[in-house]
């Protein structure tokens, strides 16, 4: 009897589509946040056992607690920044606490100790996370508080900070795959990138200014993926040196650490590039489909940059889609001589030109090379 090459269960089942994406979304996502799921659970228990053990707490509350809050503020955090958390939560704890004492429990209540754990955090120095979480642990106190039940404030305030500890032990024991969360901050950027310089393509193809705005002002949005990417690569490399389990991914993140200025030039470019073509397209003018060819040249290198970045291959595509966009540009200048005299065009074949320039830089080439290699293709010795 053979194979049966029916519909699978899944499929006669009938569920919409949009439920089944969903469930496999979640999946994935499940399969890419065990690792946290299993951290916070360890940090719970054990936060809860060194409470009992140190502080001879029969019900430890405020420990576990504080663990699953730092934990979650903690995981791919630099060192200082997640001690600072936990301080945070350990504080807002006791301040919480000893004002709930003195004014005891209610909905006015309630808002002043906010107010006032925030405003302290703040005063302290906290960044905008940690000034949240100390608003977390005030109404945790708000909400527990019992006054018949109630110890001393330094009581959950010792509880807290082994609670924190716990969390920081754990993140250094069981630390999240530093590669994985770079990766992860990094995909964006390119994905993003390449989108625009496609779309920005399309447009001038079509003449449509448009079209065109609306890729310069998607341009602009990427820069905090890039701040986001470098606050990724500085926590990688942290972890991955302070966590010995993770110390083998120092190199790889080193070739991300090494790229990412340039990385950051490559974003401004594009909004430079998208800028300068504004004024290329003009009402009842067409734009060689050479110029777009150059710019999906641009998207494409942009693309293997990020698979070179997260596989580690040869970054041979990436700098040769890089200068065959510049060459693809220059050649337009040649075969056009009324273009080659306009200062517009001149200015978004200059952009490509340094954008080539750019996406060479971050496989690991030094400036002088990077030109070199310009010129050798376009016989231009300045990347504009």
């Amino acid at each position: 009897m053979g194979l049966y090459k029916g519909p699978s269960w899944w499929e006669r089942t009938r569920l919409p589509v949009r439920f089944r994406h969903r469930v496999r979304s979640g999946g994935l996502r499940l399969r890419g946040g065990w690792l946290q799921i299993l951290q916070t659970a360890v940090a719970a228990c054990v936060a809860w056992f060194l409470a009992v053990l140190l502080l001879g707490i029969d019900r430890p509350t405020f420990a576990p607690i504080a663990a699953v809050i730092s934990l979650g503020l903690a995981v791919g955090e630099r060192g200082r920044r997640a001690v600072e958390l936990t301080l945070g939560v350990a504080f807002g704890i006791l301040l919480a606490d000893l004002l709930v004492s003195l004014l005891g429990v209610g909905a006015v209540q309630a808002g002043i100790v906010v107010a006032l754990a925030m405003t302290v955090a703040a005063f302290l120095g906290s960044q905008e996370t940690g000034v949240t979480e100390a608003a977390i642990s005030a109404m945790i106190i708000m909400i527990t508080f019992r006054s018949s039940e109630a110890g001393l404030p330094l009581d959950r305030f010792l509880e807290a900070l082994i609670g924190g500890g716990t969390a920081l032990l754990i993140n250094a024991l069981l630390p999240v795959n530093p590669e994985r969360m770079v990766a992860e901050a990094a995909y964006p950027v390119f994905d993003e990138s390449v989108n625009v310089l496609k779309d920005l393509a399309d447009a001038l193809d079509e003449g449509d200014a448009r079209r065109v705005q609306v890729a310069y002002l998607k341009a602009q949005e990427i820069d905090a993926r890039v701040s986001g990417l470098k606050e990724a690569v500085a926590a990688g490399r942290e972890t991955a040196r302070l966590a010995p389990p993770r110390r083998r991914s120092l190199g790889h993140l080193e070739l991300y650490a090494a790229a990412a200025d340039q990385i950051d030039l490559t974003v401004r470019d594009l909004r430079a590039l998208a800028r300068a073509s504004l004024a290329v397209v003009q009402p009842g003018s067409s734009v060689p489909e050479r110029l777009s060819s150059a710019i999906r040249g641009l998207a494409r290198a942009t693309e293997s940059l990020g698979i070179y970045l997260e596989t580690s291959d040869a970054p041979d595509d990436t700098r040769t889609f890089a200068l065959e966009a510049a060459r693809e540009a220059t050649t337009l200048l040649e075969e056009y001589e009324d273009l080659a005299r306009n200062l517009a065009v001149n200015a978004v074949v200059d952009q490509i030109h340094s954008s080539a320039v750019d996406l060479l830089r971050s496989t690991g080439m030094d400036r002088g090379t990077a030109l070199q290699a310009l010129w050798e293709v376009t016989g231009r010795t300045s990347a504009g």
